[in-house]
């Protein structure tokens, strides 16, 4: 996943959270990066017809930009649900954000032969609690 994915990720989160276009700030706030580099992105996104941004308002998916978008967060939660669920890795948010960059569409589709994902999968994620609801968090290892 590249670093245009990792924006229209956070784009389509960021429109699930605030129920409408994306703001900068909760853009800059879910990437860690400066309101500058999103107006940077967005611009570039918006050049590739990906994303359309209206000044004050907020930055919208197009269809193209949702269906990647789509993609990415389902690398991401098969990245997420594997290192969670298989491997038990308890830092596996940190952990997930790192790999999503590095992980190619090959190895995600290995990882997810492995993991049990619904096939609401990625409309299962919830971006108020940054990860899928079906994640296996919490219980106990002992069993």
């Amino acid at each position: 996943m590249n670093t245009a994915d990792q924006y229209l990720k956070a784009i389509y989160l960021a429109q699930r959270i605030d129920d409408g276009p994306a703001s900068t700030g909760t853009l800059a706030d879910l990437l860690e990066v400066s309101p500058a580099s999103v107006n940077e992105m967005i611009g570039k996104l918006e050049s590739r017809e990906l994303v359309e941004h209206e000044k004050y308002k907020g930055a919208s998916l197009t269809d193209e930009g949702l269906e990647r978008a789509h993609d990415a967060l389902q690398t991401y939660c098969i990245i997420e649900r594997f290192l969670a669920n298989v491997l038990e890795v308890e830092e596996f948010r940190e952990e997930a954000h790192a790999l999503e960059a590095v992980i190619d569409d090959t190895v995600a589709d290995r990882l997810d032969t492995i993991i049990d994902r619904p096939e609401e999968c990625p409309d299962c994620f919830d971006p108020e609690e940054d990860c899928c609801k079906y994640l296996e968090v919490g219980q106990s290892r002992a069993d």
